[in-house]
């Protein structure tokens, strides 16, 4: 049986320590990796995600500063920063439009998801749990869109997200959730480590 191209890039992909700091990527490129990331699903389609790719030296080294010196936040060609947005119901008219403009989704069911979405996200906990599994899912699809263009890539969570707000200027909704260093894989990274057996993280019922 013929094994899907996507299936094999799962299979060899690595969280990357090390990288080609000669190696640059263009805005062309940059933007090619967003605009994949912006595939993953949201609720609602909420879209509530913004992508900060710091790619010069300088900006790099700000983030370096409150991401606990870690070298591959330097090394890599760029290393984004990804937040996740506190829900905005208000936002779901715009962002559903073309889709309603096609016929393919009428007025009444877009008020209904908003109603839905204002009611859900109420709660401060849940909605920055929604902003949390968003960014998530984006930072997920960013890091196989890069293995799918040859790159590789690095996620991380060591970092300071009040100094990164600080740092970058985020507004009280944006969330930073992972930074995700992108770039040319240089010598010595390890392979992918062993996964734990099926039979204890699989319950079929």
């Amino acid at each position: 049986m013929k094994t899907h191209p996507a299936l094999a890039l799962i299979e060899q992909r690595v969280s990357a320590n090390r990288f080609d700091p000669t190696h640059v990527l263009h805005s062309d490129e940059i933007e090619a990796l967003i605009r994949l990331a912006t595939r993953a699903p949201t609720a609602y389609h909420l879209q509530n995600w913004r992508f900060i790719a710091a790619r010069t030296p300088q900006v790099k080294a700000r983030l370096r500063r409150v991401a606990q010196d870690q070298p591959k936040v330097t090394e890599a060609a760029v290393t984004f920063i990804v937040c996740g947005l506190l829900p905005d119901h208000d936002t779901l008219a715009e962002r559903l439009g073309p889709f309603v403009d096609t016929g393919l989704m009428s007025p009444n069911t877009v008020a209904g998801w908003r109603e839905g979405a204002r009611l859900q996200y109420e709660d401060p906990t849940t909605a920055r749990d929604e902003a949390v599994r968003t960014a998530t899912f984006g930072a997920a699809t960013l890091i196989h869109a890069a293995e799918a263009l040859g790159l590789v890539s690095g996620p991380m969570v060591g970092f300071d997200p009040a100094g990164v707000s600080r740092e970058f200027g985020l507004q009280p909704h944006e969330v930073p959730v992972v930074l995700v260093a992108v770039g040319r894989a240089a010598p010595g990274n390890w392979p992918q480590k062993p996964r734990r057996p099926l039979a204890e993280v699989l319950d079929i019922l």
